[in-house]
């Protein structure tokens, strides 16, 4: 394991080369494929993601992968994990081992602690609080009690949104292209209402926070774009930049009655540096 802290700017990939030297180029690439490479705390893959003077880069250089899930609650009945941007909640078709069921599920094993059962899911791209039950019957509970479990996430989103905060709800649909569309009226359509209020932002950029009233796909992106501010990193849904290469959403805050104490449970998962500094770097002008 090695720990250093940048002096001056660099793409990830060239800082490495100099600073693991003699260690060949296709070596370093494969840490990186490996998810051994992290960047103020957060797992980066991407050869060209931009380093600033004062970032931490840590390089694990031995056969032990850097965890892509920690721990933040765990007893009997549930465990909350703080999933990595760029990890897939559960398998799907193309990729089936590295997820964070499967690398939670192996941390159990291990320890002979059981198995985790998949409560929710956050999209690949985004980081934060996820939610796992410890047995079938907790699941169904906390599933049921889905809607009224409260949500809040934090997204960087380009420009300014006209209102300080408010209300979207509209009809969400999903296209043959995977892509969700806000429209007037379809049956097919599920209704997503999204809470929104702009914490603070510089010249370029807003820290906003989002309360889900409903779980649809998407719903984040589809309705902060829809304002005309989509989230940073978010080509899909019209972002213009993608300064640290990932998707500027996290899910911030769990809070919810415990399925079996009935005592309320609140949780919290800070947001990631490389995001923070998207709102901090130029001078602030609101709060």
């Amino acid at each position: 394991m090695m720990t250093r802290t940048v002096e001056s700017e660099s793409p990830l990939l060239t800082w490495l080369l100099v600073a693991l030297q003699p260690m060949a180029r296709s070596s370093i690439k494969q840490l990186l494929r490996d998810g051994r490479i992290v960047v103020n705390g957060d797992i980066v893959s991407q050869f060209d993601h931009p380093l600033q003077s004062g970032d931490t880069v840590t390089v694990a250089r031995d056969s032990v992968s850097v965890p892509k899930v920690s721990i933040v609650y765990q007893d009997d009945d549930i465990i909350v994990i703080d999933k990595a941007s760029g990890l897939l909640s559960v398998s799907t078709e193309v990729e089936k081992a590295r997820t964070a069921f499967v690398l939670l599920s192996e941390h159990l094993t291990k320890s002979r602690q059981g198995r985790p059962f998949v409560v929710h899911r956050l999209d690949r791209e985004t980081s934060g609080l996820l939610l796992f039950a410890r047995s079938i019957e907790i699941r169904d509970e906390l599933q049921k009690e889905w809607p009224r479990i409260t949500k809040t996430y934090l997204a960087v989103v380009e420009g300014v949104p006209r209102m300080e905060e408010g209300v979207v709800e509209n009809f969400l649909i999903e296209g043959r292209d995977f892509k969700v569309r806000s429209v007037v009226e379809d049956p097919l359509a599920k209704w997503a209402v999204t809470r929104y209020r702009t914490i603070r932002h510089n010249d370029r950029y807003s820290l906003v926070e989002v309360g889900l009233e409903t779980g649809r796909k998407h719903q984040i992106r589809v309705h902060l774009a829809g304002l005309g501010c989509p989230v940073v990193g978010d080509t899909m849904y019209a972002a213009k930049t993608d300064p640290v290469k990932r998707l500027a959403l996290h899910a911030w805050k769990l809070s919810f009655e415990h399925p079996t104490t009935k005592e309320r449970v609140r949780l919290e998962s800070p947001l990631p540096n490389l995001l923070r500094k998207l709102v901090n770097r130029q001078e602030q002008v609101g709060e």
